[in-house]
């Protein structure tokens, strides 16, 4: 078993999406020696969006920076990297998801992230999309968070409550641990 070290980089792609491109960077991934931790694909629009959070020794890292440039040209992907460390869990005392829908409306989303920053609670992942449904346009969102240990679960939800009214959303908080 090959034991990675500490260090880490977060690799992100862009590009038009075609068959193959995730092949191609697991492969470089994989050449380069380093260790896939975490990784998100999305497609967005017509763009492939691909995320990595990667972890090897200081060389496999070096390796990586210095050929998905190149690796990035030959496939048509505008990419990024940036060092990181491993993250820092802060004390929580439960896990929750929040999914909720209603009449795509700007600034929806906005107003419930603002809502999670003014209560000191922390998005571990985010995904939203809209559909079509009964001549309307609907969005949908689903929020993973923690509650941190200081956080009343029961107050932060009369609160969502409250706001999820003057937003017209329909909601389901869901523990998750």
């Amino acid at each position: 078993m090959t034991v990675f070290s500490n260090h880490q980089i977060v690799l992100t792609a862009i590009g038009e999406d075609r068959p193959g491109i995730v092949s191609e960077l697991t492969q470089l991934v994989s050449d380069c020696h380093c260790n896939i931790i975490d990784s998100r694909i999305a497609i967005l629009g017509n763009e492939f969006t691909f995320i990595m959070l990667l972890s090897g020794d200081m060389s496999a890292i070096s390796r990586i920076e210095h050929t998905l440039p190149l690796k990035g040209m030959e496939l048509g992907l505008l990419t990024m990297m940036k060092r990181t460390a491993s993250h820092k869990q802060s004390e929580f005392c439960a896990g929750y998801t929040l999914e909720y829908t209603g009449i795509d409306t700007p600034g929806t989303l906005s107003k419930v992230t603002r809502f999670f920053a003014d209560n000191q609670i922390s998005i571990c992942s985010l995904k939203s999309d809209t559909f079509d449904e009964d001549e309307h346009v609907k969005m949908r969102c689903e929020i993973e968070f923690n509650i941190p240990v200081d956080v009343d679960i029961d107050t932060f939800k009369v609160q969502f409550e409250d706001l999820s009214r003057t937003l017209n959303v329909d909601y389901i908080f869901r523990r998750i641990r």
